[in-house]
């Protein structure tokens, strides 16, 4: 089941993007940015894979926040987004999940994703959960976000780690079966886009899931924007969309009270 959930992610993701290849951007704030970002190696079974991690600019202990990638890999623009969180203090880690490559090319892309075996992918989050809740700054607060791919990825890792305080699955296919809602460790919130009908019809069945579970589960539909509009509506992005800017703009509003009650 969890290797057709997989399979499934990436035929949304693919029917729902539109343009043929995606430009990367982000390193602009990544250079201007005040706060201390770094790679960092993390032992993941007989492997070692690379992690980007931006601290927050605090006195305190603060939550950690993994973040799972697009299908384009760790780009600038996901690293950037890391920068954005540390900004509102927490701790952002981000594994590369895809070994060193991004791709701007949508079918290359498609096909590097779908190739990563599964058991892999587990755990190299595994490893960067349990890195993260070692890191000294950290409080041991841990949630989980993710973004098309990973943001089905999020929800689905909400019910494999139970360690998780919070998930937040941005545009990503949500939970399709009753034992996998029943083991949802922690609250799941959605942010999805009107126009995004594909992913949006798995919405419905797991509201369903998660109620009959007992699972707190918040989906929120932004009108007006398209899938991708995290990306998409950034006013640096070259391709910017400008019928996703307020969407993101309500999203971060949202993600940002949220993040606070970690």
């Amino acid at each position: 089941m969890k290797r057709v959930f997989f399979a499934l992610a990436l035929i949304f993701i693919g029917q729902s993007l539109s343009a043929e290849e995606v430009k990367d951007f982000g390193r602009d704030r990544l250079n201007s940015s005040p706060r201390h970002g770094e790679w960092i190696d993390i032992k993941s079974g007989d492997r070692t894979i690379k992690a980007f991690v931006v601290y927050p600019e605090s006195k305190n202990k603060t939550p950690a926040v993994l973040v799972i990638s697009e299908i384009f890999g760790l780009t600038d623009w996901v690293r950037s987004l890391c920068d954005e969180l540390a900004e509102n203090g927490v701790i952002a880690i981000a594994p590369d999940l895809h070994s060193g490559q991004k791709l701007e090319d949508l079918d290359a892309a498609r096909k590097a994703t779908s190739a990563l075996p599964k058991e892999q992918v587990k755990s190299d989050l595994n490893a960067t959960a349990d890195y993260a809740l070692k890191i000294p700054a950290c409080n041991g607060t841990l949630a989980v976000c993710g973004f098309c791919w990973g943001g089905g990825l999020a929800f689905e890792y909400a019910h494999t780690n139970p360690k998780l305080k919070a998930a937040y699955s941005f545009y990503g296919v949500a939970v399709d079966n009753a034992d996998d809602a029943k083991k949802v460790a922690c609250p799941v919130y959605g942010f999805y886009a009107e126009n995004d009908e594909r992913v949006d019809a798995t919405i419905p069945k797991a509201e369903e899931l998660m109620k009959a579970a007992g699972k707190k589960y918040e989906p929120v539909i932004y009108k007006g924007a398209g899938h991708g509009f995290m990306r998409s509506g950034e006013p640096n992005n070259p391709q910017v969309r400008e019928g996703d800017k307020k969407a993101r703009d309500e999203a971060w509003a949202r993600w940002k009270t949220l993040l606070k009650q970690l």
